[in-house]
């Protein structure tokens, strides 16, 4: 098993404040009593050290063409937000469920979409050949975990955003631009496990 494995084992016994969307955007005041719906995503690793990621479909409503994790709002029948992010992945990709182990969870993060999300982290304890679900991922691909756990790697960009420019995260690997709020939670594993 990757020494990195272990390396985010011990740091996730580290506490660490939420984050969210605007983290790099101090200017930007949230309304009070905003309605945040709950979510899950699975950051999946291999025993090799990678990070399973997807790209989601083109013809989504929501975020289509972006890297992401698997995950989903919560539903009613969601034991929780394990059982959450294990459902939407086994959804999404064709996860094996008895092939997981789970690890721990990040602490939540906060979208500009108005969701809370639940990063949990768990390890794949084989190989397994994913099949996406073509009317929501397009590809489902592996970024090795050293390059995500490299704080040197990330940059920060901005884009327009309610008429302001709003700035955030990127950890581009090779063809893939990972950016947003899959960014951002890796960037908070990342500070976690720096020494």
């Amino acid at each position: 098993m990757s020494d990195l494995i272990e390396k985010v084992r011990r740091a996730l016994d580290r506490p660490a404040p939420p984050s969210s969307d605007f983290d790099l955007n101090a200017d930007v005041v949230l309304p009070e009593g905003r309605k945040l719906r709950p979510a899950a995503v699975l950051m999946l690793l291999t025993p090799e050290g990678r990070v399973i990621l997807t790209k989601r479909a083109a013809q989504l409503k929501h975020h289509p063409g972006q890297i992401a994790f698997p995950g989903g709002k919560q539903d009613e029948a969601d034991a929780s937000l394990w059982a959450c992010a294990v459902r939407e992945a086994e959804e999404e990709i064709g996860l094996d469920a008895a092939n997981v182990e789970f690890i721990g969870a990040l602490p939540l993060h906060e979208t500009v979409t108005s969701f809370v999300v639940s990063p949990q982290i768990a390890l794949l304890n084989k190989p397994q050949t994913f099949t996406p679900n073509e009317g929501e991922v397009a590809e489902v691909f592996e970024v090795p975990l050293a390059h995500t756990l490299d704080t040197a790697r990330y940059l920060v960009e901005g884009r327009m955003w309610q008429g302001a420019i709003r700035k955030y995260y990127t950890v581009p690997y090779g063809p893939y631009y990972i950016w947003g709020a899959t960014a951002r939670m890796l960037h908070g594993l990342a500070e976690r496990v720096q020494p």
